[in-house]
């Protein structure tokens, strides 16, 4: 077969576009560059200026007033966990990393599930590359992130942005047009632009759908964690990657559990956010 076909010179073409996007947007990528590594690095600065008993309590009090007391109760006894396993410091690196590419996972991907759930044209676009994103391996995502953004926080947060976008995106479109017609039809009935449908019927009543994505969006930025680390992110993940290149199988025990700590509290926060804490508090 070989014989007969020409290869086409696919990766060639893949280097020189990534060439031409480097020399013309190399401005904008050193500004996102800049712009998300002040966002992590500082925020993570103003966090460790907190003594971690402090951030314990404050987090714990944040997981009771969005979620239920037995949540809180969990949140501090793993943070002080993790703070006594020595791991504080690399927690809240990571915590800021996952949060950043989460909130801009969101800002992106809420407009264009939105977009996506009032055009059937649009739909026929965004499902195809979604499609792509989701099954291409999580490695290849770093690829490009290394070449536009070179190594460190940033090409992690950009690459955990990418990965973790899809659901937020499917589950907003789903959520939205799961609505039933029949209050779709009572609003055009009265009246109703299109963004007063949205604002004051679709997006409250998709709600639950939408936080599901986001609770998606976290649970796979986290996944992203030891990968980004072999790149320069920082956080636990780097713990992760040290104890795997090292054979060191308890520390990388050690920082695997609080990975896991901080991933049930954010899923189990993020389940329970919008809803209304009922007397008993469960």
């Amino acid at each position: 077969m070989d014989k007969f076909l020409p290869r086409l010179p696919f990766a060639d073409w893949i280097d020189n576009g990534v060439d031409w996007l480097t020399d013309t947007f190399g401005p904008v990528f050193d500004g996102i560059s800049i712009l998300l590594e002040t966002i992590v690095e500082s925020s993570v600065d103003i966090l460790a200026l907190v003594p971690s008993i402090v951030l314990v309590v404050i987090f714990s009090l944040l997981a009771w007033l969005i979620s239920t007391r037995k949540i809180a109760i969990f949140s501090l006894v793993g943070f002080l966990f993790i703070d006594y396993l020595g791991y504080w410091y690399p927690m809240l690196q990571m915590l800021m990393l996952v949060l950043t590419a989460v909130f801009f996972a969101i800002a992106i991907g809420i407009p264009i599930g939105i977009w996506g759930s009032q055009q059937a044209s649009a739909r026929k676009v965004i499902n195809p590359i979604l499609d792509l994103m989701q099954t291409m391996p999580a490695f290849v995502y770093l690829i490009p992130a290394i070449f536009f953004f070179n190594i460190g926080v940033v090409p992690g947060v950009v690459a955990s942005v990418i990965f973790s976008m899809p659901p937020t995106i499917r589950l907003t479109m789903l959520g939205i047009r799961q609505v039933p017609k029949d209050l779709i039809e009572a609003t055009e009935a009265f009246g109703s632009t299109t963004w007063q449908r949205l604002s004051k019927v679709q997006i409250p009543l998709a709600k639950p759908t939408m936080m599901a994505g986001v609770n998606q969006s976290i649970m796979l930025s986290l996944s992203m964690v030891v990968i980004a680390s072999m790149v320069g992110a920082p956080g636990l993940g780097v713990n992760v990657y040290q104890a795997v290149t090292q054979l060191k199988t308890g520390v990388g025990v050690e920082a695997g559990v609080a990975i896991v700590i901080v991933a049930i509290i954010l899923d189990r926060i993020t389940q329970h956010a919008g809803t209304k804490k009922q007397g008993g508090n469960n």
